[in-house]
């Protein structure tokens, strides 16, 4: 277990580090927020980890004014970020634990790949500029002032021709429904919209290179242990007689 999952705080404890309220905490818990252990006598117990969460959720909430729903987004995206790279790192010290002693050069796990590795790719069907602004307007619900409130406050960024005419992609439009589906659903503000789809766009960029990683990675280990790669045995010439 990592230490900083290790449940070691009580309630009150708890409570004073992050400066709340304790049935602030157990309002968190009932919200499914955070999920403190339980020790025999079914006293709560934070972790490290927990702390964290909290200290973030009161930054989410008396920062920035996102609501609870929000919140709740914004707390599932960061757990699936840590997920994200803790089973990346599992999987790549097991692809490692394969290669035994043939890749000198992955002696310790490594992190995801730095961005800007693997530009160039070939541009996605979704990331293609194709809709103006009012077509973009239409598919989504929204006035074509509410997009372009959207592009200032940084939510969305639509390429533009030479002509400087704004151009959505099919990615832009999911991004407006998830943006109308917080705010109008959810009642969440724009600086926790803000939030959760910086989130969403670094779970993708993570995940993409994770798999490019771990593909990598697999890779090595077939060449190292493909017999190709074994030392070519010396022919033995015939005795003459």
């Amino acid at each position: 277990m990592d230490s900083k999952d290790r449940p070691v705080y009580i309630i009150s404890v708890a409570a004073e580090l992050v400066d709340m309220h304790p049935q602030t905490l157990r309002l968190y818990e009932r919200k499914g927020l955070i999920q403190p252990k339980r020790s025999g006598g079914k006293t709560r117990l934070y972790s490290e980890r927990d702390v964290e969460k909290l200290r973030e959720i009161r930054r989410l909430t008396q920062e920035l004014g996102v609501n609870l729903a929000g919140v709740e987004e914004i707390m599932k995206l960061r757990d699936e970020l840590w997920t994200l790279e803790r089973r990346f790192r599992e999987e790549a010290e097991r692809l490692k634990t394969e290669l035994g002693e043939k890749l000198e050069a992955l002696k310790t796990p490594p992190a995801l790949p730095a961005p800007g590795e693997g530009k160039g790719q070939k541009v996605n069907d979704k990331e293609r500029p194709v809709y103006i602004i009012s077509v973009a307007a239409e598919l989504v619900g929204m006035h074509p002032q509410t997009l372009r409130l959207y592009e200032r406050e940084g939510l969305v960024s639509p390429r533009r021709t030479s002509g400087k005419t704004r151009l959505y992609s099919e990615r832009d439009v999911e991004k407006l429904r998830e943006i109308r589906r917080l705010t109008q659903e959810l009642g969440v503000n724009l600086a926790g919209v803000e939030e959760i789809i910086r989130l969403r766009d670094e779970l993708d960029i993570q995940q993409n290179r994770l798999e490019s990683e771990i593909a990598r990675l697999r890779l090595a280990l077939l060449r190292e242990l493909t017999p190709e790669n074994a030392e070519p045995q010396k022919k033995v010439k015939p005795s003459a007689g």
